[in-house]
């Protein structure tokens, strides 16, 4: 195992992998490899957004040990249990999402892993959860509804000065009338009027008609 440039993500042949918060646990059927008496799960692009830009090169994900990182549409926590990982016991992350049948799946999640709270909330109105979240280091977003765009620039109220701000994209569900490159430069216009964009990668073949936008808070 090997050191990735990514923080605190490690490669072994193919493959990408975090050192595991829980020994012995797994999340999503996910392969455990020991190496040097440390256990790391292996990160499935297939199923991680986040995994896929890190395979398709991007240099950055801004996301290190000790961050505060708050995360809309955490679903049942594929992706969230690997930033779990990467933030480790210092750090923390709220997980945000309206459904209730997945965010019970999440809260299981939290109870083994102490460094990440569930919250029952919808994105659309951060006002709804503003006095419960902190400021943060990181936003990131994986929403699949019509105005994703809008949903993630709402929610940078919570980012400090100089934080990441992560969006992946899903065309599809923005307008299936239009090709995807057409919705991700709509997207790149709305998030450069808030952020700069600093790593753009299209996720294919992993995730089909996706993208992952990379940004920092300037001010």
């Amino acid at each position: 195992m090997k050191k990735s440039k990514i923080f605190e993500v490690y490669e072994r042949r193919r493959d990408i992998y975090t050192k595991n918060l829980t020994p012995g646990k797994r999340v999503y059927d996910e392969w455990l490899v020991k190496d040097a008496n440390i256990e790391y799960r292996r990160w499935d692009p297939e199923k991680s957004k986040l995994a896929a830009s890190i395979l398709k090169g991007t240099p950055n994900t801004g996301i290190r040990k000790g961050d505060v990182v708050l995360y809309l549409g955490c679903s049942t926590g594929t992706t969230p249990s690997h930033v779990s990982d990467i933030i480790g016991k210092d750090g923390f992350l709220f997980g945000i999402d309206p459904a209730p049948r997945v965010l019970r799946e999440f809260v299981f999640l939290c109870e083994k892993r102490k460094n990440m709270t569930a919250l029952l909330e919808d994105a659309n109105h951060p006002e709804n959860y503003a006095d419960k979240i902190c400021e943060v280091d990181v936003l990131y977003q994986d929403i699949a509804q019509r105005n994703q765009a809008e949903i993630f620039i709402k929610n940078l109220r919570f980012l400090k000065k100089g934080g990441y701000a992560l969006i992946a994209v899903k065309a599809r569900s923005v307008d299936v009338t239009k090709k995807p490159k057409q919705i991700f430069n709509q997207v790149r216009e709305e998030l450069e009027k808030h952020l700069t964009i600093i790593d753009y990668r299209i996720l294919d073949p992993f995730e089909k008609d996706h993208c992952m936008f990379i940004c920092k808070k300037n001010n």
